[in-house]
């Protein structure tokens, strides 16, 4: 499934202006909330906001997926923050939500740092039964700074 508008949170931001989040060094995850969560772009801001609204299911692993294949790229006066496409294959799991964050350790804690998030699917969830789930970033990029 194509994602949907990607917005960055406000605490992001201001990570991204004091060197807090490296977005072309951080290790960063993607993890699956459920419909329970409402996103507050401005006071979200460390994943121990959000974590209870993380889903379970089989084919899914609690801290979410590696976002691999990370790339930052500048044309002009705009940066675009790119990776990999996302899945979880043979899985089980209803989701809203799919949330970035920089993963400081081995799993990701409580104080780790919230970079952005997209709704999967404009007012409704998604869901698999033994299928993968798949969220596909914008071919112009996951994000762009202007």
């Amino acid at each position: 499934m194509a994602a949907g508008t990607v917005t960055l949170y406000g605490a992001a931001k201001e990570n991204i202006a004091k060197a807090l989040i490296d977005l072309d060094t951080d290790s960063f995850v993607v993890a699956l909330l459920g419909s329970g969560y409402t996103p507050s772009v401005n006071s979200d801001d460390t994943w121990s906001d959000i974590s209870a609204n993380e889903i379970s299911g089989t084919g899914y692993t609690a801290g979410g997926a590696a976002l691999a294949g990370v790339t930052v790229t500048r044309s002009g006066g705009t940066v675009t923050f790119d990776a990999n496409d996302v899945s979880w294959t043979s899985s089980t799991i209803t989701a809203k939500y799919a949330v970035i964050a920089k993963k400081a350790g081995a799993s990701l804690a409580g104080t780790d740092l919230l970079l952005a998030y997209v709704e999967l699917e404009t007012g409704s969830t998604v869901s698999t039964t033994n299928g993968t789930l798949a969220i596909t970033w914008n071919a112009s990029g996951i994000f762009t700074l202007s």
